[in-house]
């Protein structure tokens, strides 16, 4: 495999990981303030179609992303309220959600469009496209340098600069300011964070207001950067590979970013490998390849994991001392 071949296959996981790395850290948020949330991948879906949808009706990306993430943080809400408020079962509300998601998107897009609950194809200008960074052209013929500037750093969306940026930016907020100090506070001891006065109740709202914004974007991703269009089921599973890839970076920043790019390639590789031919085996089956990222994020967290142990007040509804 030459230089160029393996420039494409980091760029290809690159895209591949965006809406990981987004739904990665939407979690983070939300069970950094003591508040689990399974139902990324319904919000993922939800979100795509409401910004599909968005789109295909006014002909903007940027409305599809305003729609996706209001529909994204509407269902944030709807969890919050559940788990924050009436303190039912984090994990029934979350897959509660899901499921509903999952039906309601499908049975809106045939309602809508009649193609199996599949929306209109999107023309590039109601589409998030590459972006050329400057002097990307002029380095284009150097070798290696030019190759990684012009192929893999250049050349993507602004949501996926925008999901590489937020890495850093949660990290530095949940461990340099006072926000993501009572936040984290939250998640692990709310009793002593509700008796200095702090409300307990609109830090974990923060949270789950701040996963619903970066889970739409990573649902928006999906339908109005990297497919255009929303067709049912599409976040295949992808919303549960992030709460793995939260578990395995133990539910930190930096760690979360590497590990969704490890899967993202891993899906990338996969995609590669399709329709190779291995000695004494032939050809791999299409199915084995589909089927090679979910069975090595499973074989990452059972062997190289270790022990993960999430904030200490995670799933458990906040009761106040009278």
């Amino acid at each position: 495999m030459d230089g160029f071949a393996i420039v494409v296959i980091l760029a290809s996981g690159i895209r591949l990981s965006v809406p990981l790395i987004l739904a990665c850290l939407a979690g983070l948020w939300s069970e950094r303030s003591g508040v689990v949330d399974n139902g990324l991948e319904g919000k993922m879906l939800t979100a795509a179609f409401a910004g599909a949808a968005a789109a295909t009706v006014t002909g903007s990306a940027w409305a599809g992303m305003g729609a996706g993430v209001l529909a994204a943080i509407f269902m944030s809400l709807i969890h919050g309220y559940a788990s924050i408020d009436q303190r039912a079962n984090q994990i029934v509300s979350g897959t509660a959600i899901n499921m509903v998601a999952d039906g309601m998107t499908a049975l809106l897009g045939n309602a809508g469009w009649g193609q199996g609950g599949r929306t209109p194809e999107l023309p590039d200008s109601a589409m998030f496209n590459p972006i050329t960074l400057p002097g990307a052209s002029a380095v284009a013929d150097v070798p290696v340098i030019g190759l990684i500037y012009d192929r893999l750093i250049s050349g993507h969306d602004i949501i996926t600069y925008a999901a590489f940026a937020f890495a850093p930016i949660t990290w530095w907020v949940l461990a340099k300011t006072r926000f993501g100090l009572r936040l984290r506070a939250v998640g692990e001891n709310p009793a002593a964070v509700d008796t200095s006065g702090i409300s307990v109740r609109a830090l974990r709202y923060g949270g789950v207001l701040i996963c619903g914004v970066l889970v739409g974007l990573s649902g928006v991703y999906l339908s109005v950067a990297q497919a255009a269009y929303f067709q049912p089921h599409m976040s295949a599973g992808k919303g549960f590979i992030a709460l793995a890839a939260l578990v395995f970076a133990k539910w930190r920043a930096m760690p979360a970013l590497a590990t969704c790019l490890l899967f993202g390639g891993l899906d990338a590789l996969s995609i590669r490998m399709q329709g190779v031919i291995v000695p004494g085996i032939g050809a791999i089956p299409v199915q084995a390849i589909q089927a090679l990222p979910y069975l090595l994020t499973v074989i990452l967290l059972a062997g190289f994991i270790g022990k993960a142990i999430p904030p200490k007040a995670s799933g458990v509804p906040y009761v106040k001392e009278r």
